[in-house]
């Protein structure tokens, strides 16, 4: 199951992924209870902090692609997590001082958007540089097993910390936690980097990767399907603070708890994912199972009428959110060729990332005006639709020739 940590490299990486991002989930937690708190309770500063944070995706995170086909990502790696480290620093420091505003919080939301938006697409395209194709299947899943570790240390830690010493401390914590990937980065043997050819700096290199997606129906497919699921479906963390709240009258340990039932569920998803890696099958067709299931589950969560009810449903909610985004993610890196990965992994994240600052908004202007409910209900019956959207298109071409069968 853990193929890919024969590696050096990778070992080194996903030990540093390991102490960043539980600190990346500190913050998140602590950021939202911040918003709350300075907003007196708004759903809708809460969400205007969410679209701050994904709006720069719209914009640097295609640019990213290409200089991730031009340029050693490694080196960028450093640099972008470097200042979200700092980031995190900033605001800690803001917070403890006593001096922090809503208005702060707004521009650090922004501009660690900006190097999330350039990291991203990078840090996506580089595993396999680190594995090799033949295990990037596997090492996408452990990767989704440390991100959802942390998700579930995280939160859980940030509620306690936030309720004994309060947010700021948690904010400097992340900060110092970003050290442990960049170090991880510095100690790697570049010699055994499994490196494509540089992509040049002919002109147009943006524009020839979107034609090369253009003419993959397949890519199509799975690309919007994941820009629906992660803009309408996958916006309920930051609805999670509100329902705990406003809803079932908890304090930051049950929004902390609420998280880490989810992470349970997509810990598990990300485990079953690396034993699934192994084996042949269809990451087409696995990928739509774990969209619908999702979906309904979303839909189902949605009406629960009380805290433990919710909360447990959130684990099988996380497995099959795992199964889609694992396989969609390891289906589009494997189908494409090496020099295009960055530019179409670009693309990947802006769809998935690029459509948070829209649900964001849309969640909290439904919170308000509805209830927290209604942004985790129409979510997940949104989710559904487009899996089964997604399933038919993918029928259709197949009957067409368009699309060959997988293995």
């Amino acid at each position: 199951m853990f193929r890919s940590l024969r590696e050096r490299n990778y070992r080194y990486y996903a030990s540093g992924q390991v102490v960043s991002l539980t600190g990346t989930w500190m913050q998140r937690a602590a950021q939202d209870w911040l918003v709350l708190e300075l907003s007196g309770g708004s759903p809708a500063a809460l969400g205007l902090a969410v679209a701050l944070q994904f709006l720069p995706t719209l914009a640097l995170t295609l640019w990213a692609g290409v200089f991730a086909d031009r340029f050693d990502k490694r080196r960028i790696l450093i640099v972008t997590q470097s200042a979200l480290g700092l980031c995190g620093f900033a605001l800690g420091t803001l917070d403890v001082t006593g001096i922090v505003a809503l208005w702060h919080v707004y521009v650090l939301c922004f501009v660690l958007g900006c190097f999330s938006a350039v990291d991203a697409p990078v840090r996506q395209s580089f595993v396999v540089e680190m594995v090799g194709p033949a295990q990037l299947t596997n090492a996408v899943a452990l990767n989704s097993m440390t991100f959802n570790l942390a998700r579930i240390v995280g939160p859980a830690i940030a509620g306690v910390a936030i309720t004994a010493i309060g947010t700021g401390w948690v904010f400097l914590a992340n900060g110092l936690s970003s050290v442990a990937v960049v170090a991880g980065l510095l100690l790697m043997d570049t010699a055994l980097l499994h490196r494509a050819k540089p992509s040049g700096k002919e002109r147009g290199q943006l524009r020839a990767g979107l034609r090369y997606v253009r003419g993959r129906p397949d890519l199509i497919v799975v690309l919007v399907l994941m820009f629906c699921i992660g803009t309408f479906g996958m916006n309920f963390e930051s609805t999670f603070a509100v329902i705990a709240r406003n809803v079932f009258h908890h304090d930051a340990d049950g929004y902390g708890m609420l998280i880490t039932m989810l992470a349970v569920g997509t810990l598990s998803g990300a485990t079953l994912a690396a034993r699934r890696s192994a084996k042949p099958g269809s990451r087409l067709r696995l990928m739509l199972i774990g969209a619908a299931v999702f979906g309904a589950l979303e839909a189902l969560a949605g009406v629960m009428p009380s805290y433990w009810l919710f909360a447990v449903t959130l684990i099988p909610m996380g497995i099959a959110v795992m199964t889609f985004t694992t396989s969609a993610n390891s289906t589009v890196q494997l189908a494409v060729e090496p020099t295009m990965r960055g530019r179409v992994m670009g693309l990947y994240m802006l769809l998935f990332m690029g459509g948070k600052p829209l649900g964001g908004l849309a969640s909290g202007w439904l919170a308000e005006v509805f209830g927290p409910r209604w942004p985790v209900l129409l979510g997940g019956l949104l989710s559904l639709a487009a899996a089964v959207g997604g399933a038919l298109v993918l029928s259709q071409q197949r009957k067409k020739g368009l699309i060959q069968p997988q293995g």
